[in-house]
């Protein structure tokens, strides 16, 4: 894989940066020249892994310094794009059991536990890297059919 063009950002875990990364995302993909469909692919994976981490990265607790922030790095290959998001909150203890459909730390609300599923769902690969306390890091390969 060549590496074509990539960038970084960091913002507040708020709900309504949740657009935001999904649109930043989304446009810069549009370099590589994708369907609307793989568009909507990955700005479907992009908010859910957001909104996981402004749901469960911090969960009303201040962490780094008290700010809670998503960290985005995307990079651009000959062939599709990598999108890591990453949180600095309480991480996940396993995250297999995690990755697993409708499983849910927030049985009591309307959170239905296929966040990852999804994510996995729109996208070609997807690991996921998590320490208790420290954070988590997804990060996701969406292939781009028309470059391949």
């Amino acid at each position: 894989m060549r590496r074509i063009n990539e960038f970084s950002m960091d913002f507040l875990a708020k709900s309504n940066n949740e657009g935001f990364a999904r649109s930043v995302v989304g446009v810069f993909a549009s370099q590589l020249d994708p369907t609307v469909d793989e568009i909507a692919d990955i700005k479907t994976a992009v908010s859910e892994a957001v909104t996981n981490c402004v749901v469960h990265a911090y969960s009303g607790k201040k962490y780094q310094n008290g700010e809670n922030k998503i960290h985005i790095h995307c990079v651009l290959f000959d062939c599709g794009i990598e999108i890591t998001i990453e949180d600095y909150g309480r991480g996940i203890e396993n995250v297999e059991l995690a990755r697993q459909a409708m499983y849910t730390t927030s049985p009591d609300t309307e959170r239905s536990g296929l966040g990852f599923t999804i994510m996995e769902s729109f996208t070609d690969k997807m690991d996921v890297v998590s320490r208790p306390d420290e954070g988590t890091k997804i990060t996701m390969l969406k292939l781009i059919k028309n470059l391949q």
